[in-house]
């Protein structure tokens, strides 16, 4: 049976638009309170908040670098004053600068791709731990890449800093699983945002299913893991059949 998500308060990274927003307001549909965290657009961010708003649920909008143990801190003290303490997290905050030439990686990129994708992701669930231990009950989903299996079109720095989410994965999901708190991972390829609109690799020719996924699609496995409270420790492949697990 799934579980209600009415009182549950939620944070969602990287939710001023795209799939981030998409599964925020999906959230909502469902009960949830909602905290929208953007690092530049602001004005999309407070947009998808009124929207939230209209669906009868709190939403507020908090600017924050999740790479920054100090904004991290600030956003989690935040969402607990203004709408209570989070139970749901979604790490959805993530770059992807391609790479054509391997040569052409370097330690710069690399550094900054592992702290916005990978490192963000360990200090959020760090942040949320004692309040989803303190209600016993608590759901992590990690954003991950079909990229983390195959190797991708972007690169070595991005391929890497999302196979290390689905070991965070693995890792919290060991230790918190007696604890009511569920982790899990979805892995996507060639989601329709505006991130794929400006990757010359994108090609829905060469997705089995024919087509690019929607940002609807990812949230609806979204609100699902997140009312299962028998399903941990996993990585959902969501990729059009681009990478079969078996």
């Amino acid at each position: 049976m799934t579980e209600t998500l009415d009182g549950r308060v939620a944070i969602v990274t990287g939710s001023s638009r795209g799939m981030g927003r998409a599964m925020a307001t999906a959230l909502a549909g469902a009960g949830a309170d909602v905290v929208l965290n953007y690092r530049t657009r602001q004005a999309d961010a407070e947009e998808a908040a009124d929207e939230i708003r209209q669906l009868g649920r709190r939403a507020i909008v908090v600017g924050a670098d999740v790479s920054q143990p100090d904004d991290v801190a600030r956003m989690i003290s935040t969402c607990t004053a203004e709408l209570g303490p989070p139970t749901v997290l979604i790490n959805n905050a993530g770059i992807g600068e391609r790479v054509v030439d391997a040569e052409d990686l370097s330690i710069e990129l690399w550094t900054e791709t592992l702290n916005v994708n990978l490192t963000s992701a360990f200090l959020m669930i760090r942040g949320v731990l004692p309040s989803m231990r303190a209600a016993g009950w608590g759901r992590i989903i990690n954003i991950a890449s079909t990229a983390a299996q195959t190797g991708g079109s972007v690169g070595p720095h991005y391929a890497a800093s999302k196979a290390g989410l689905i070991g965070l994965t693995h890792g919290y999901a060991t230790k918190l699983t007696a604890e009511g708190i569920t982790v899990n991972a979805i892995a996507m390829a060639q989601i329709e945002t505006e991130m794929l609109r400006q990757a010359t690799a994108a090609d829905p020719s060469r997705i089995p299913v024919g087509r690019f996924g929607t940002v609807d699609e990812v949230a609806e496995v979204a609100v699902m893991l997140v009312g299962n409270g028998y399903m941990t420790g996993q990585t959902i492949s969501l990729n059009g059949g681009m990478y079969y697990t078996s």
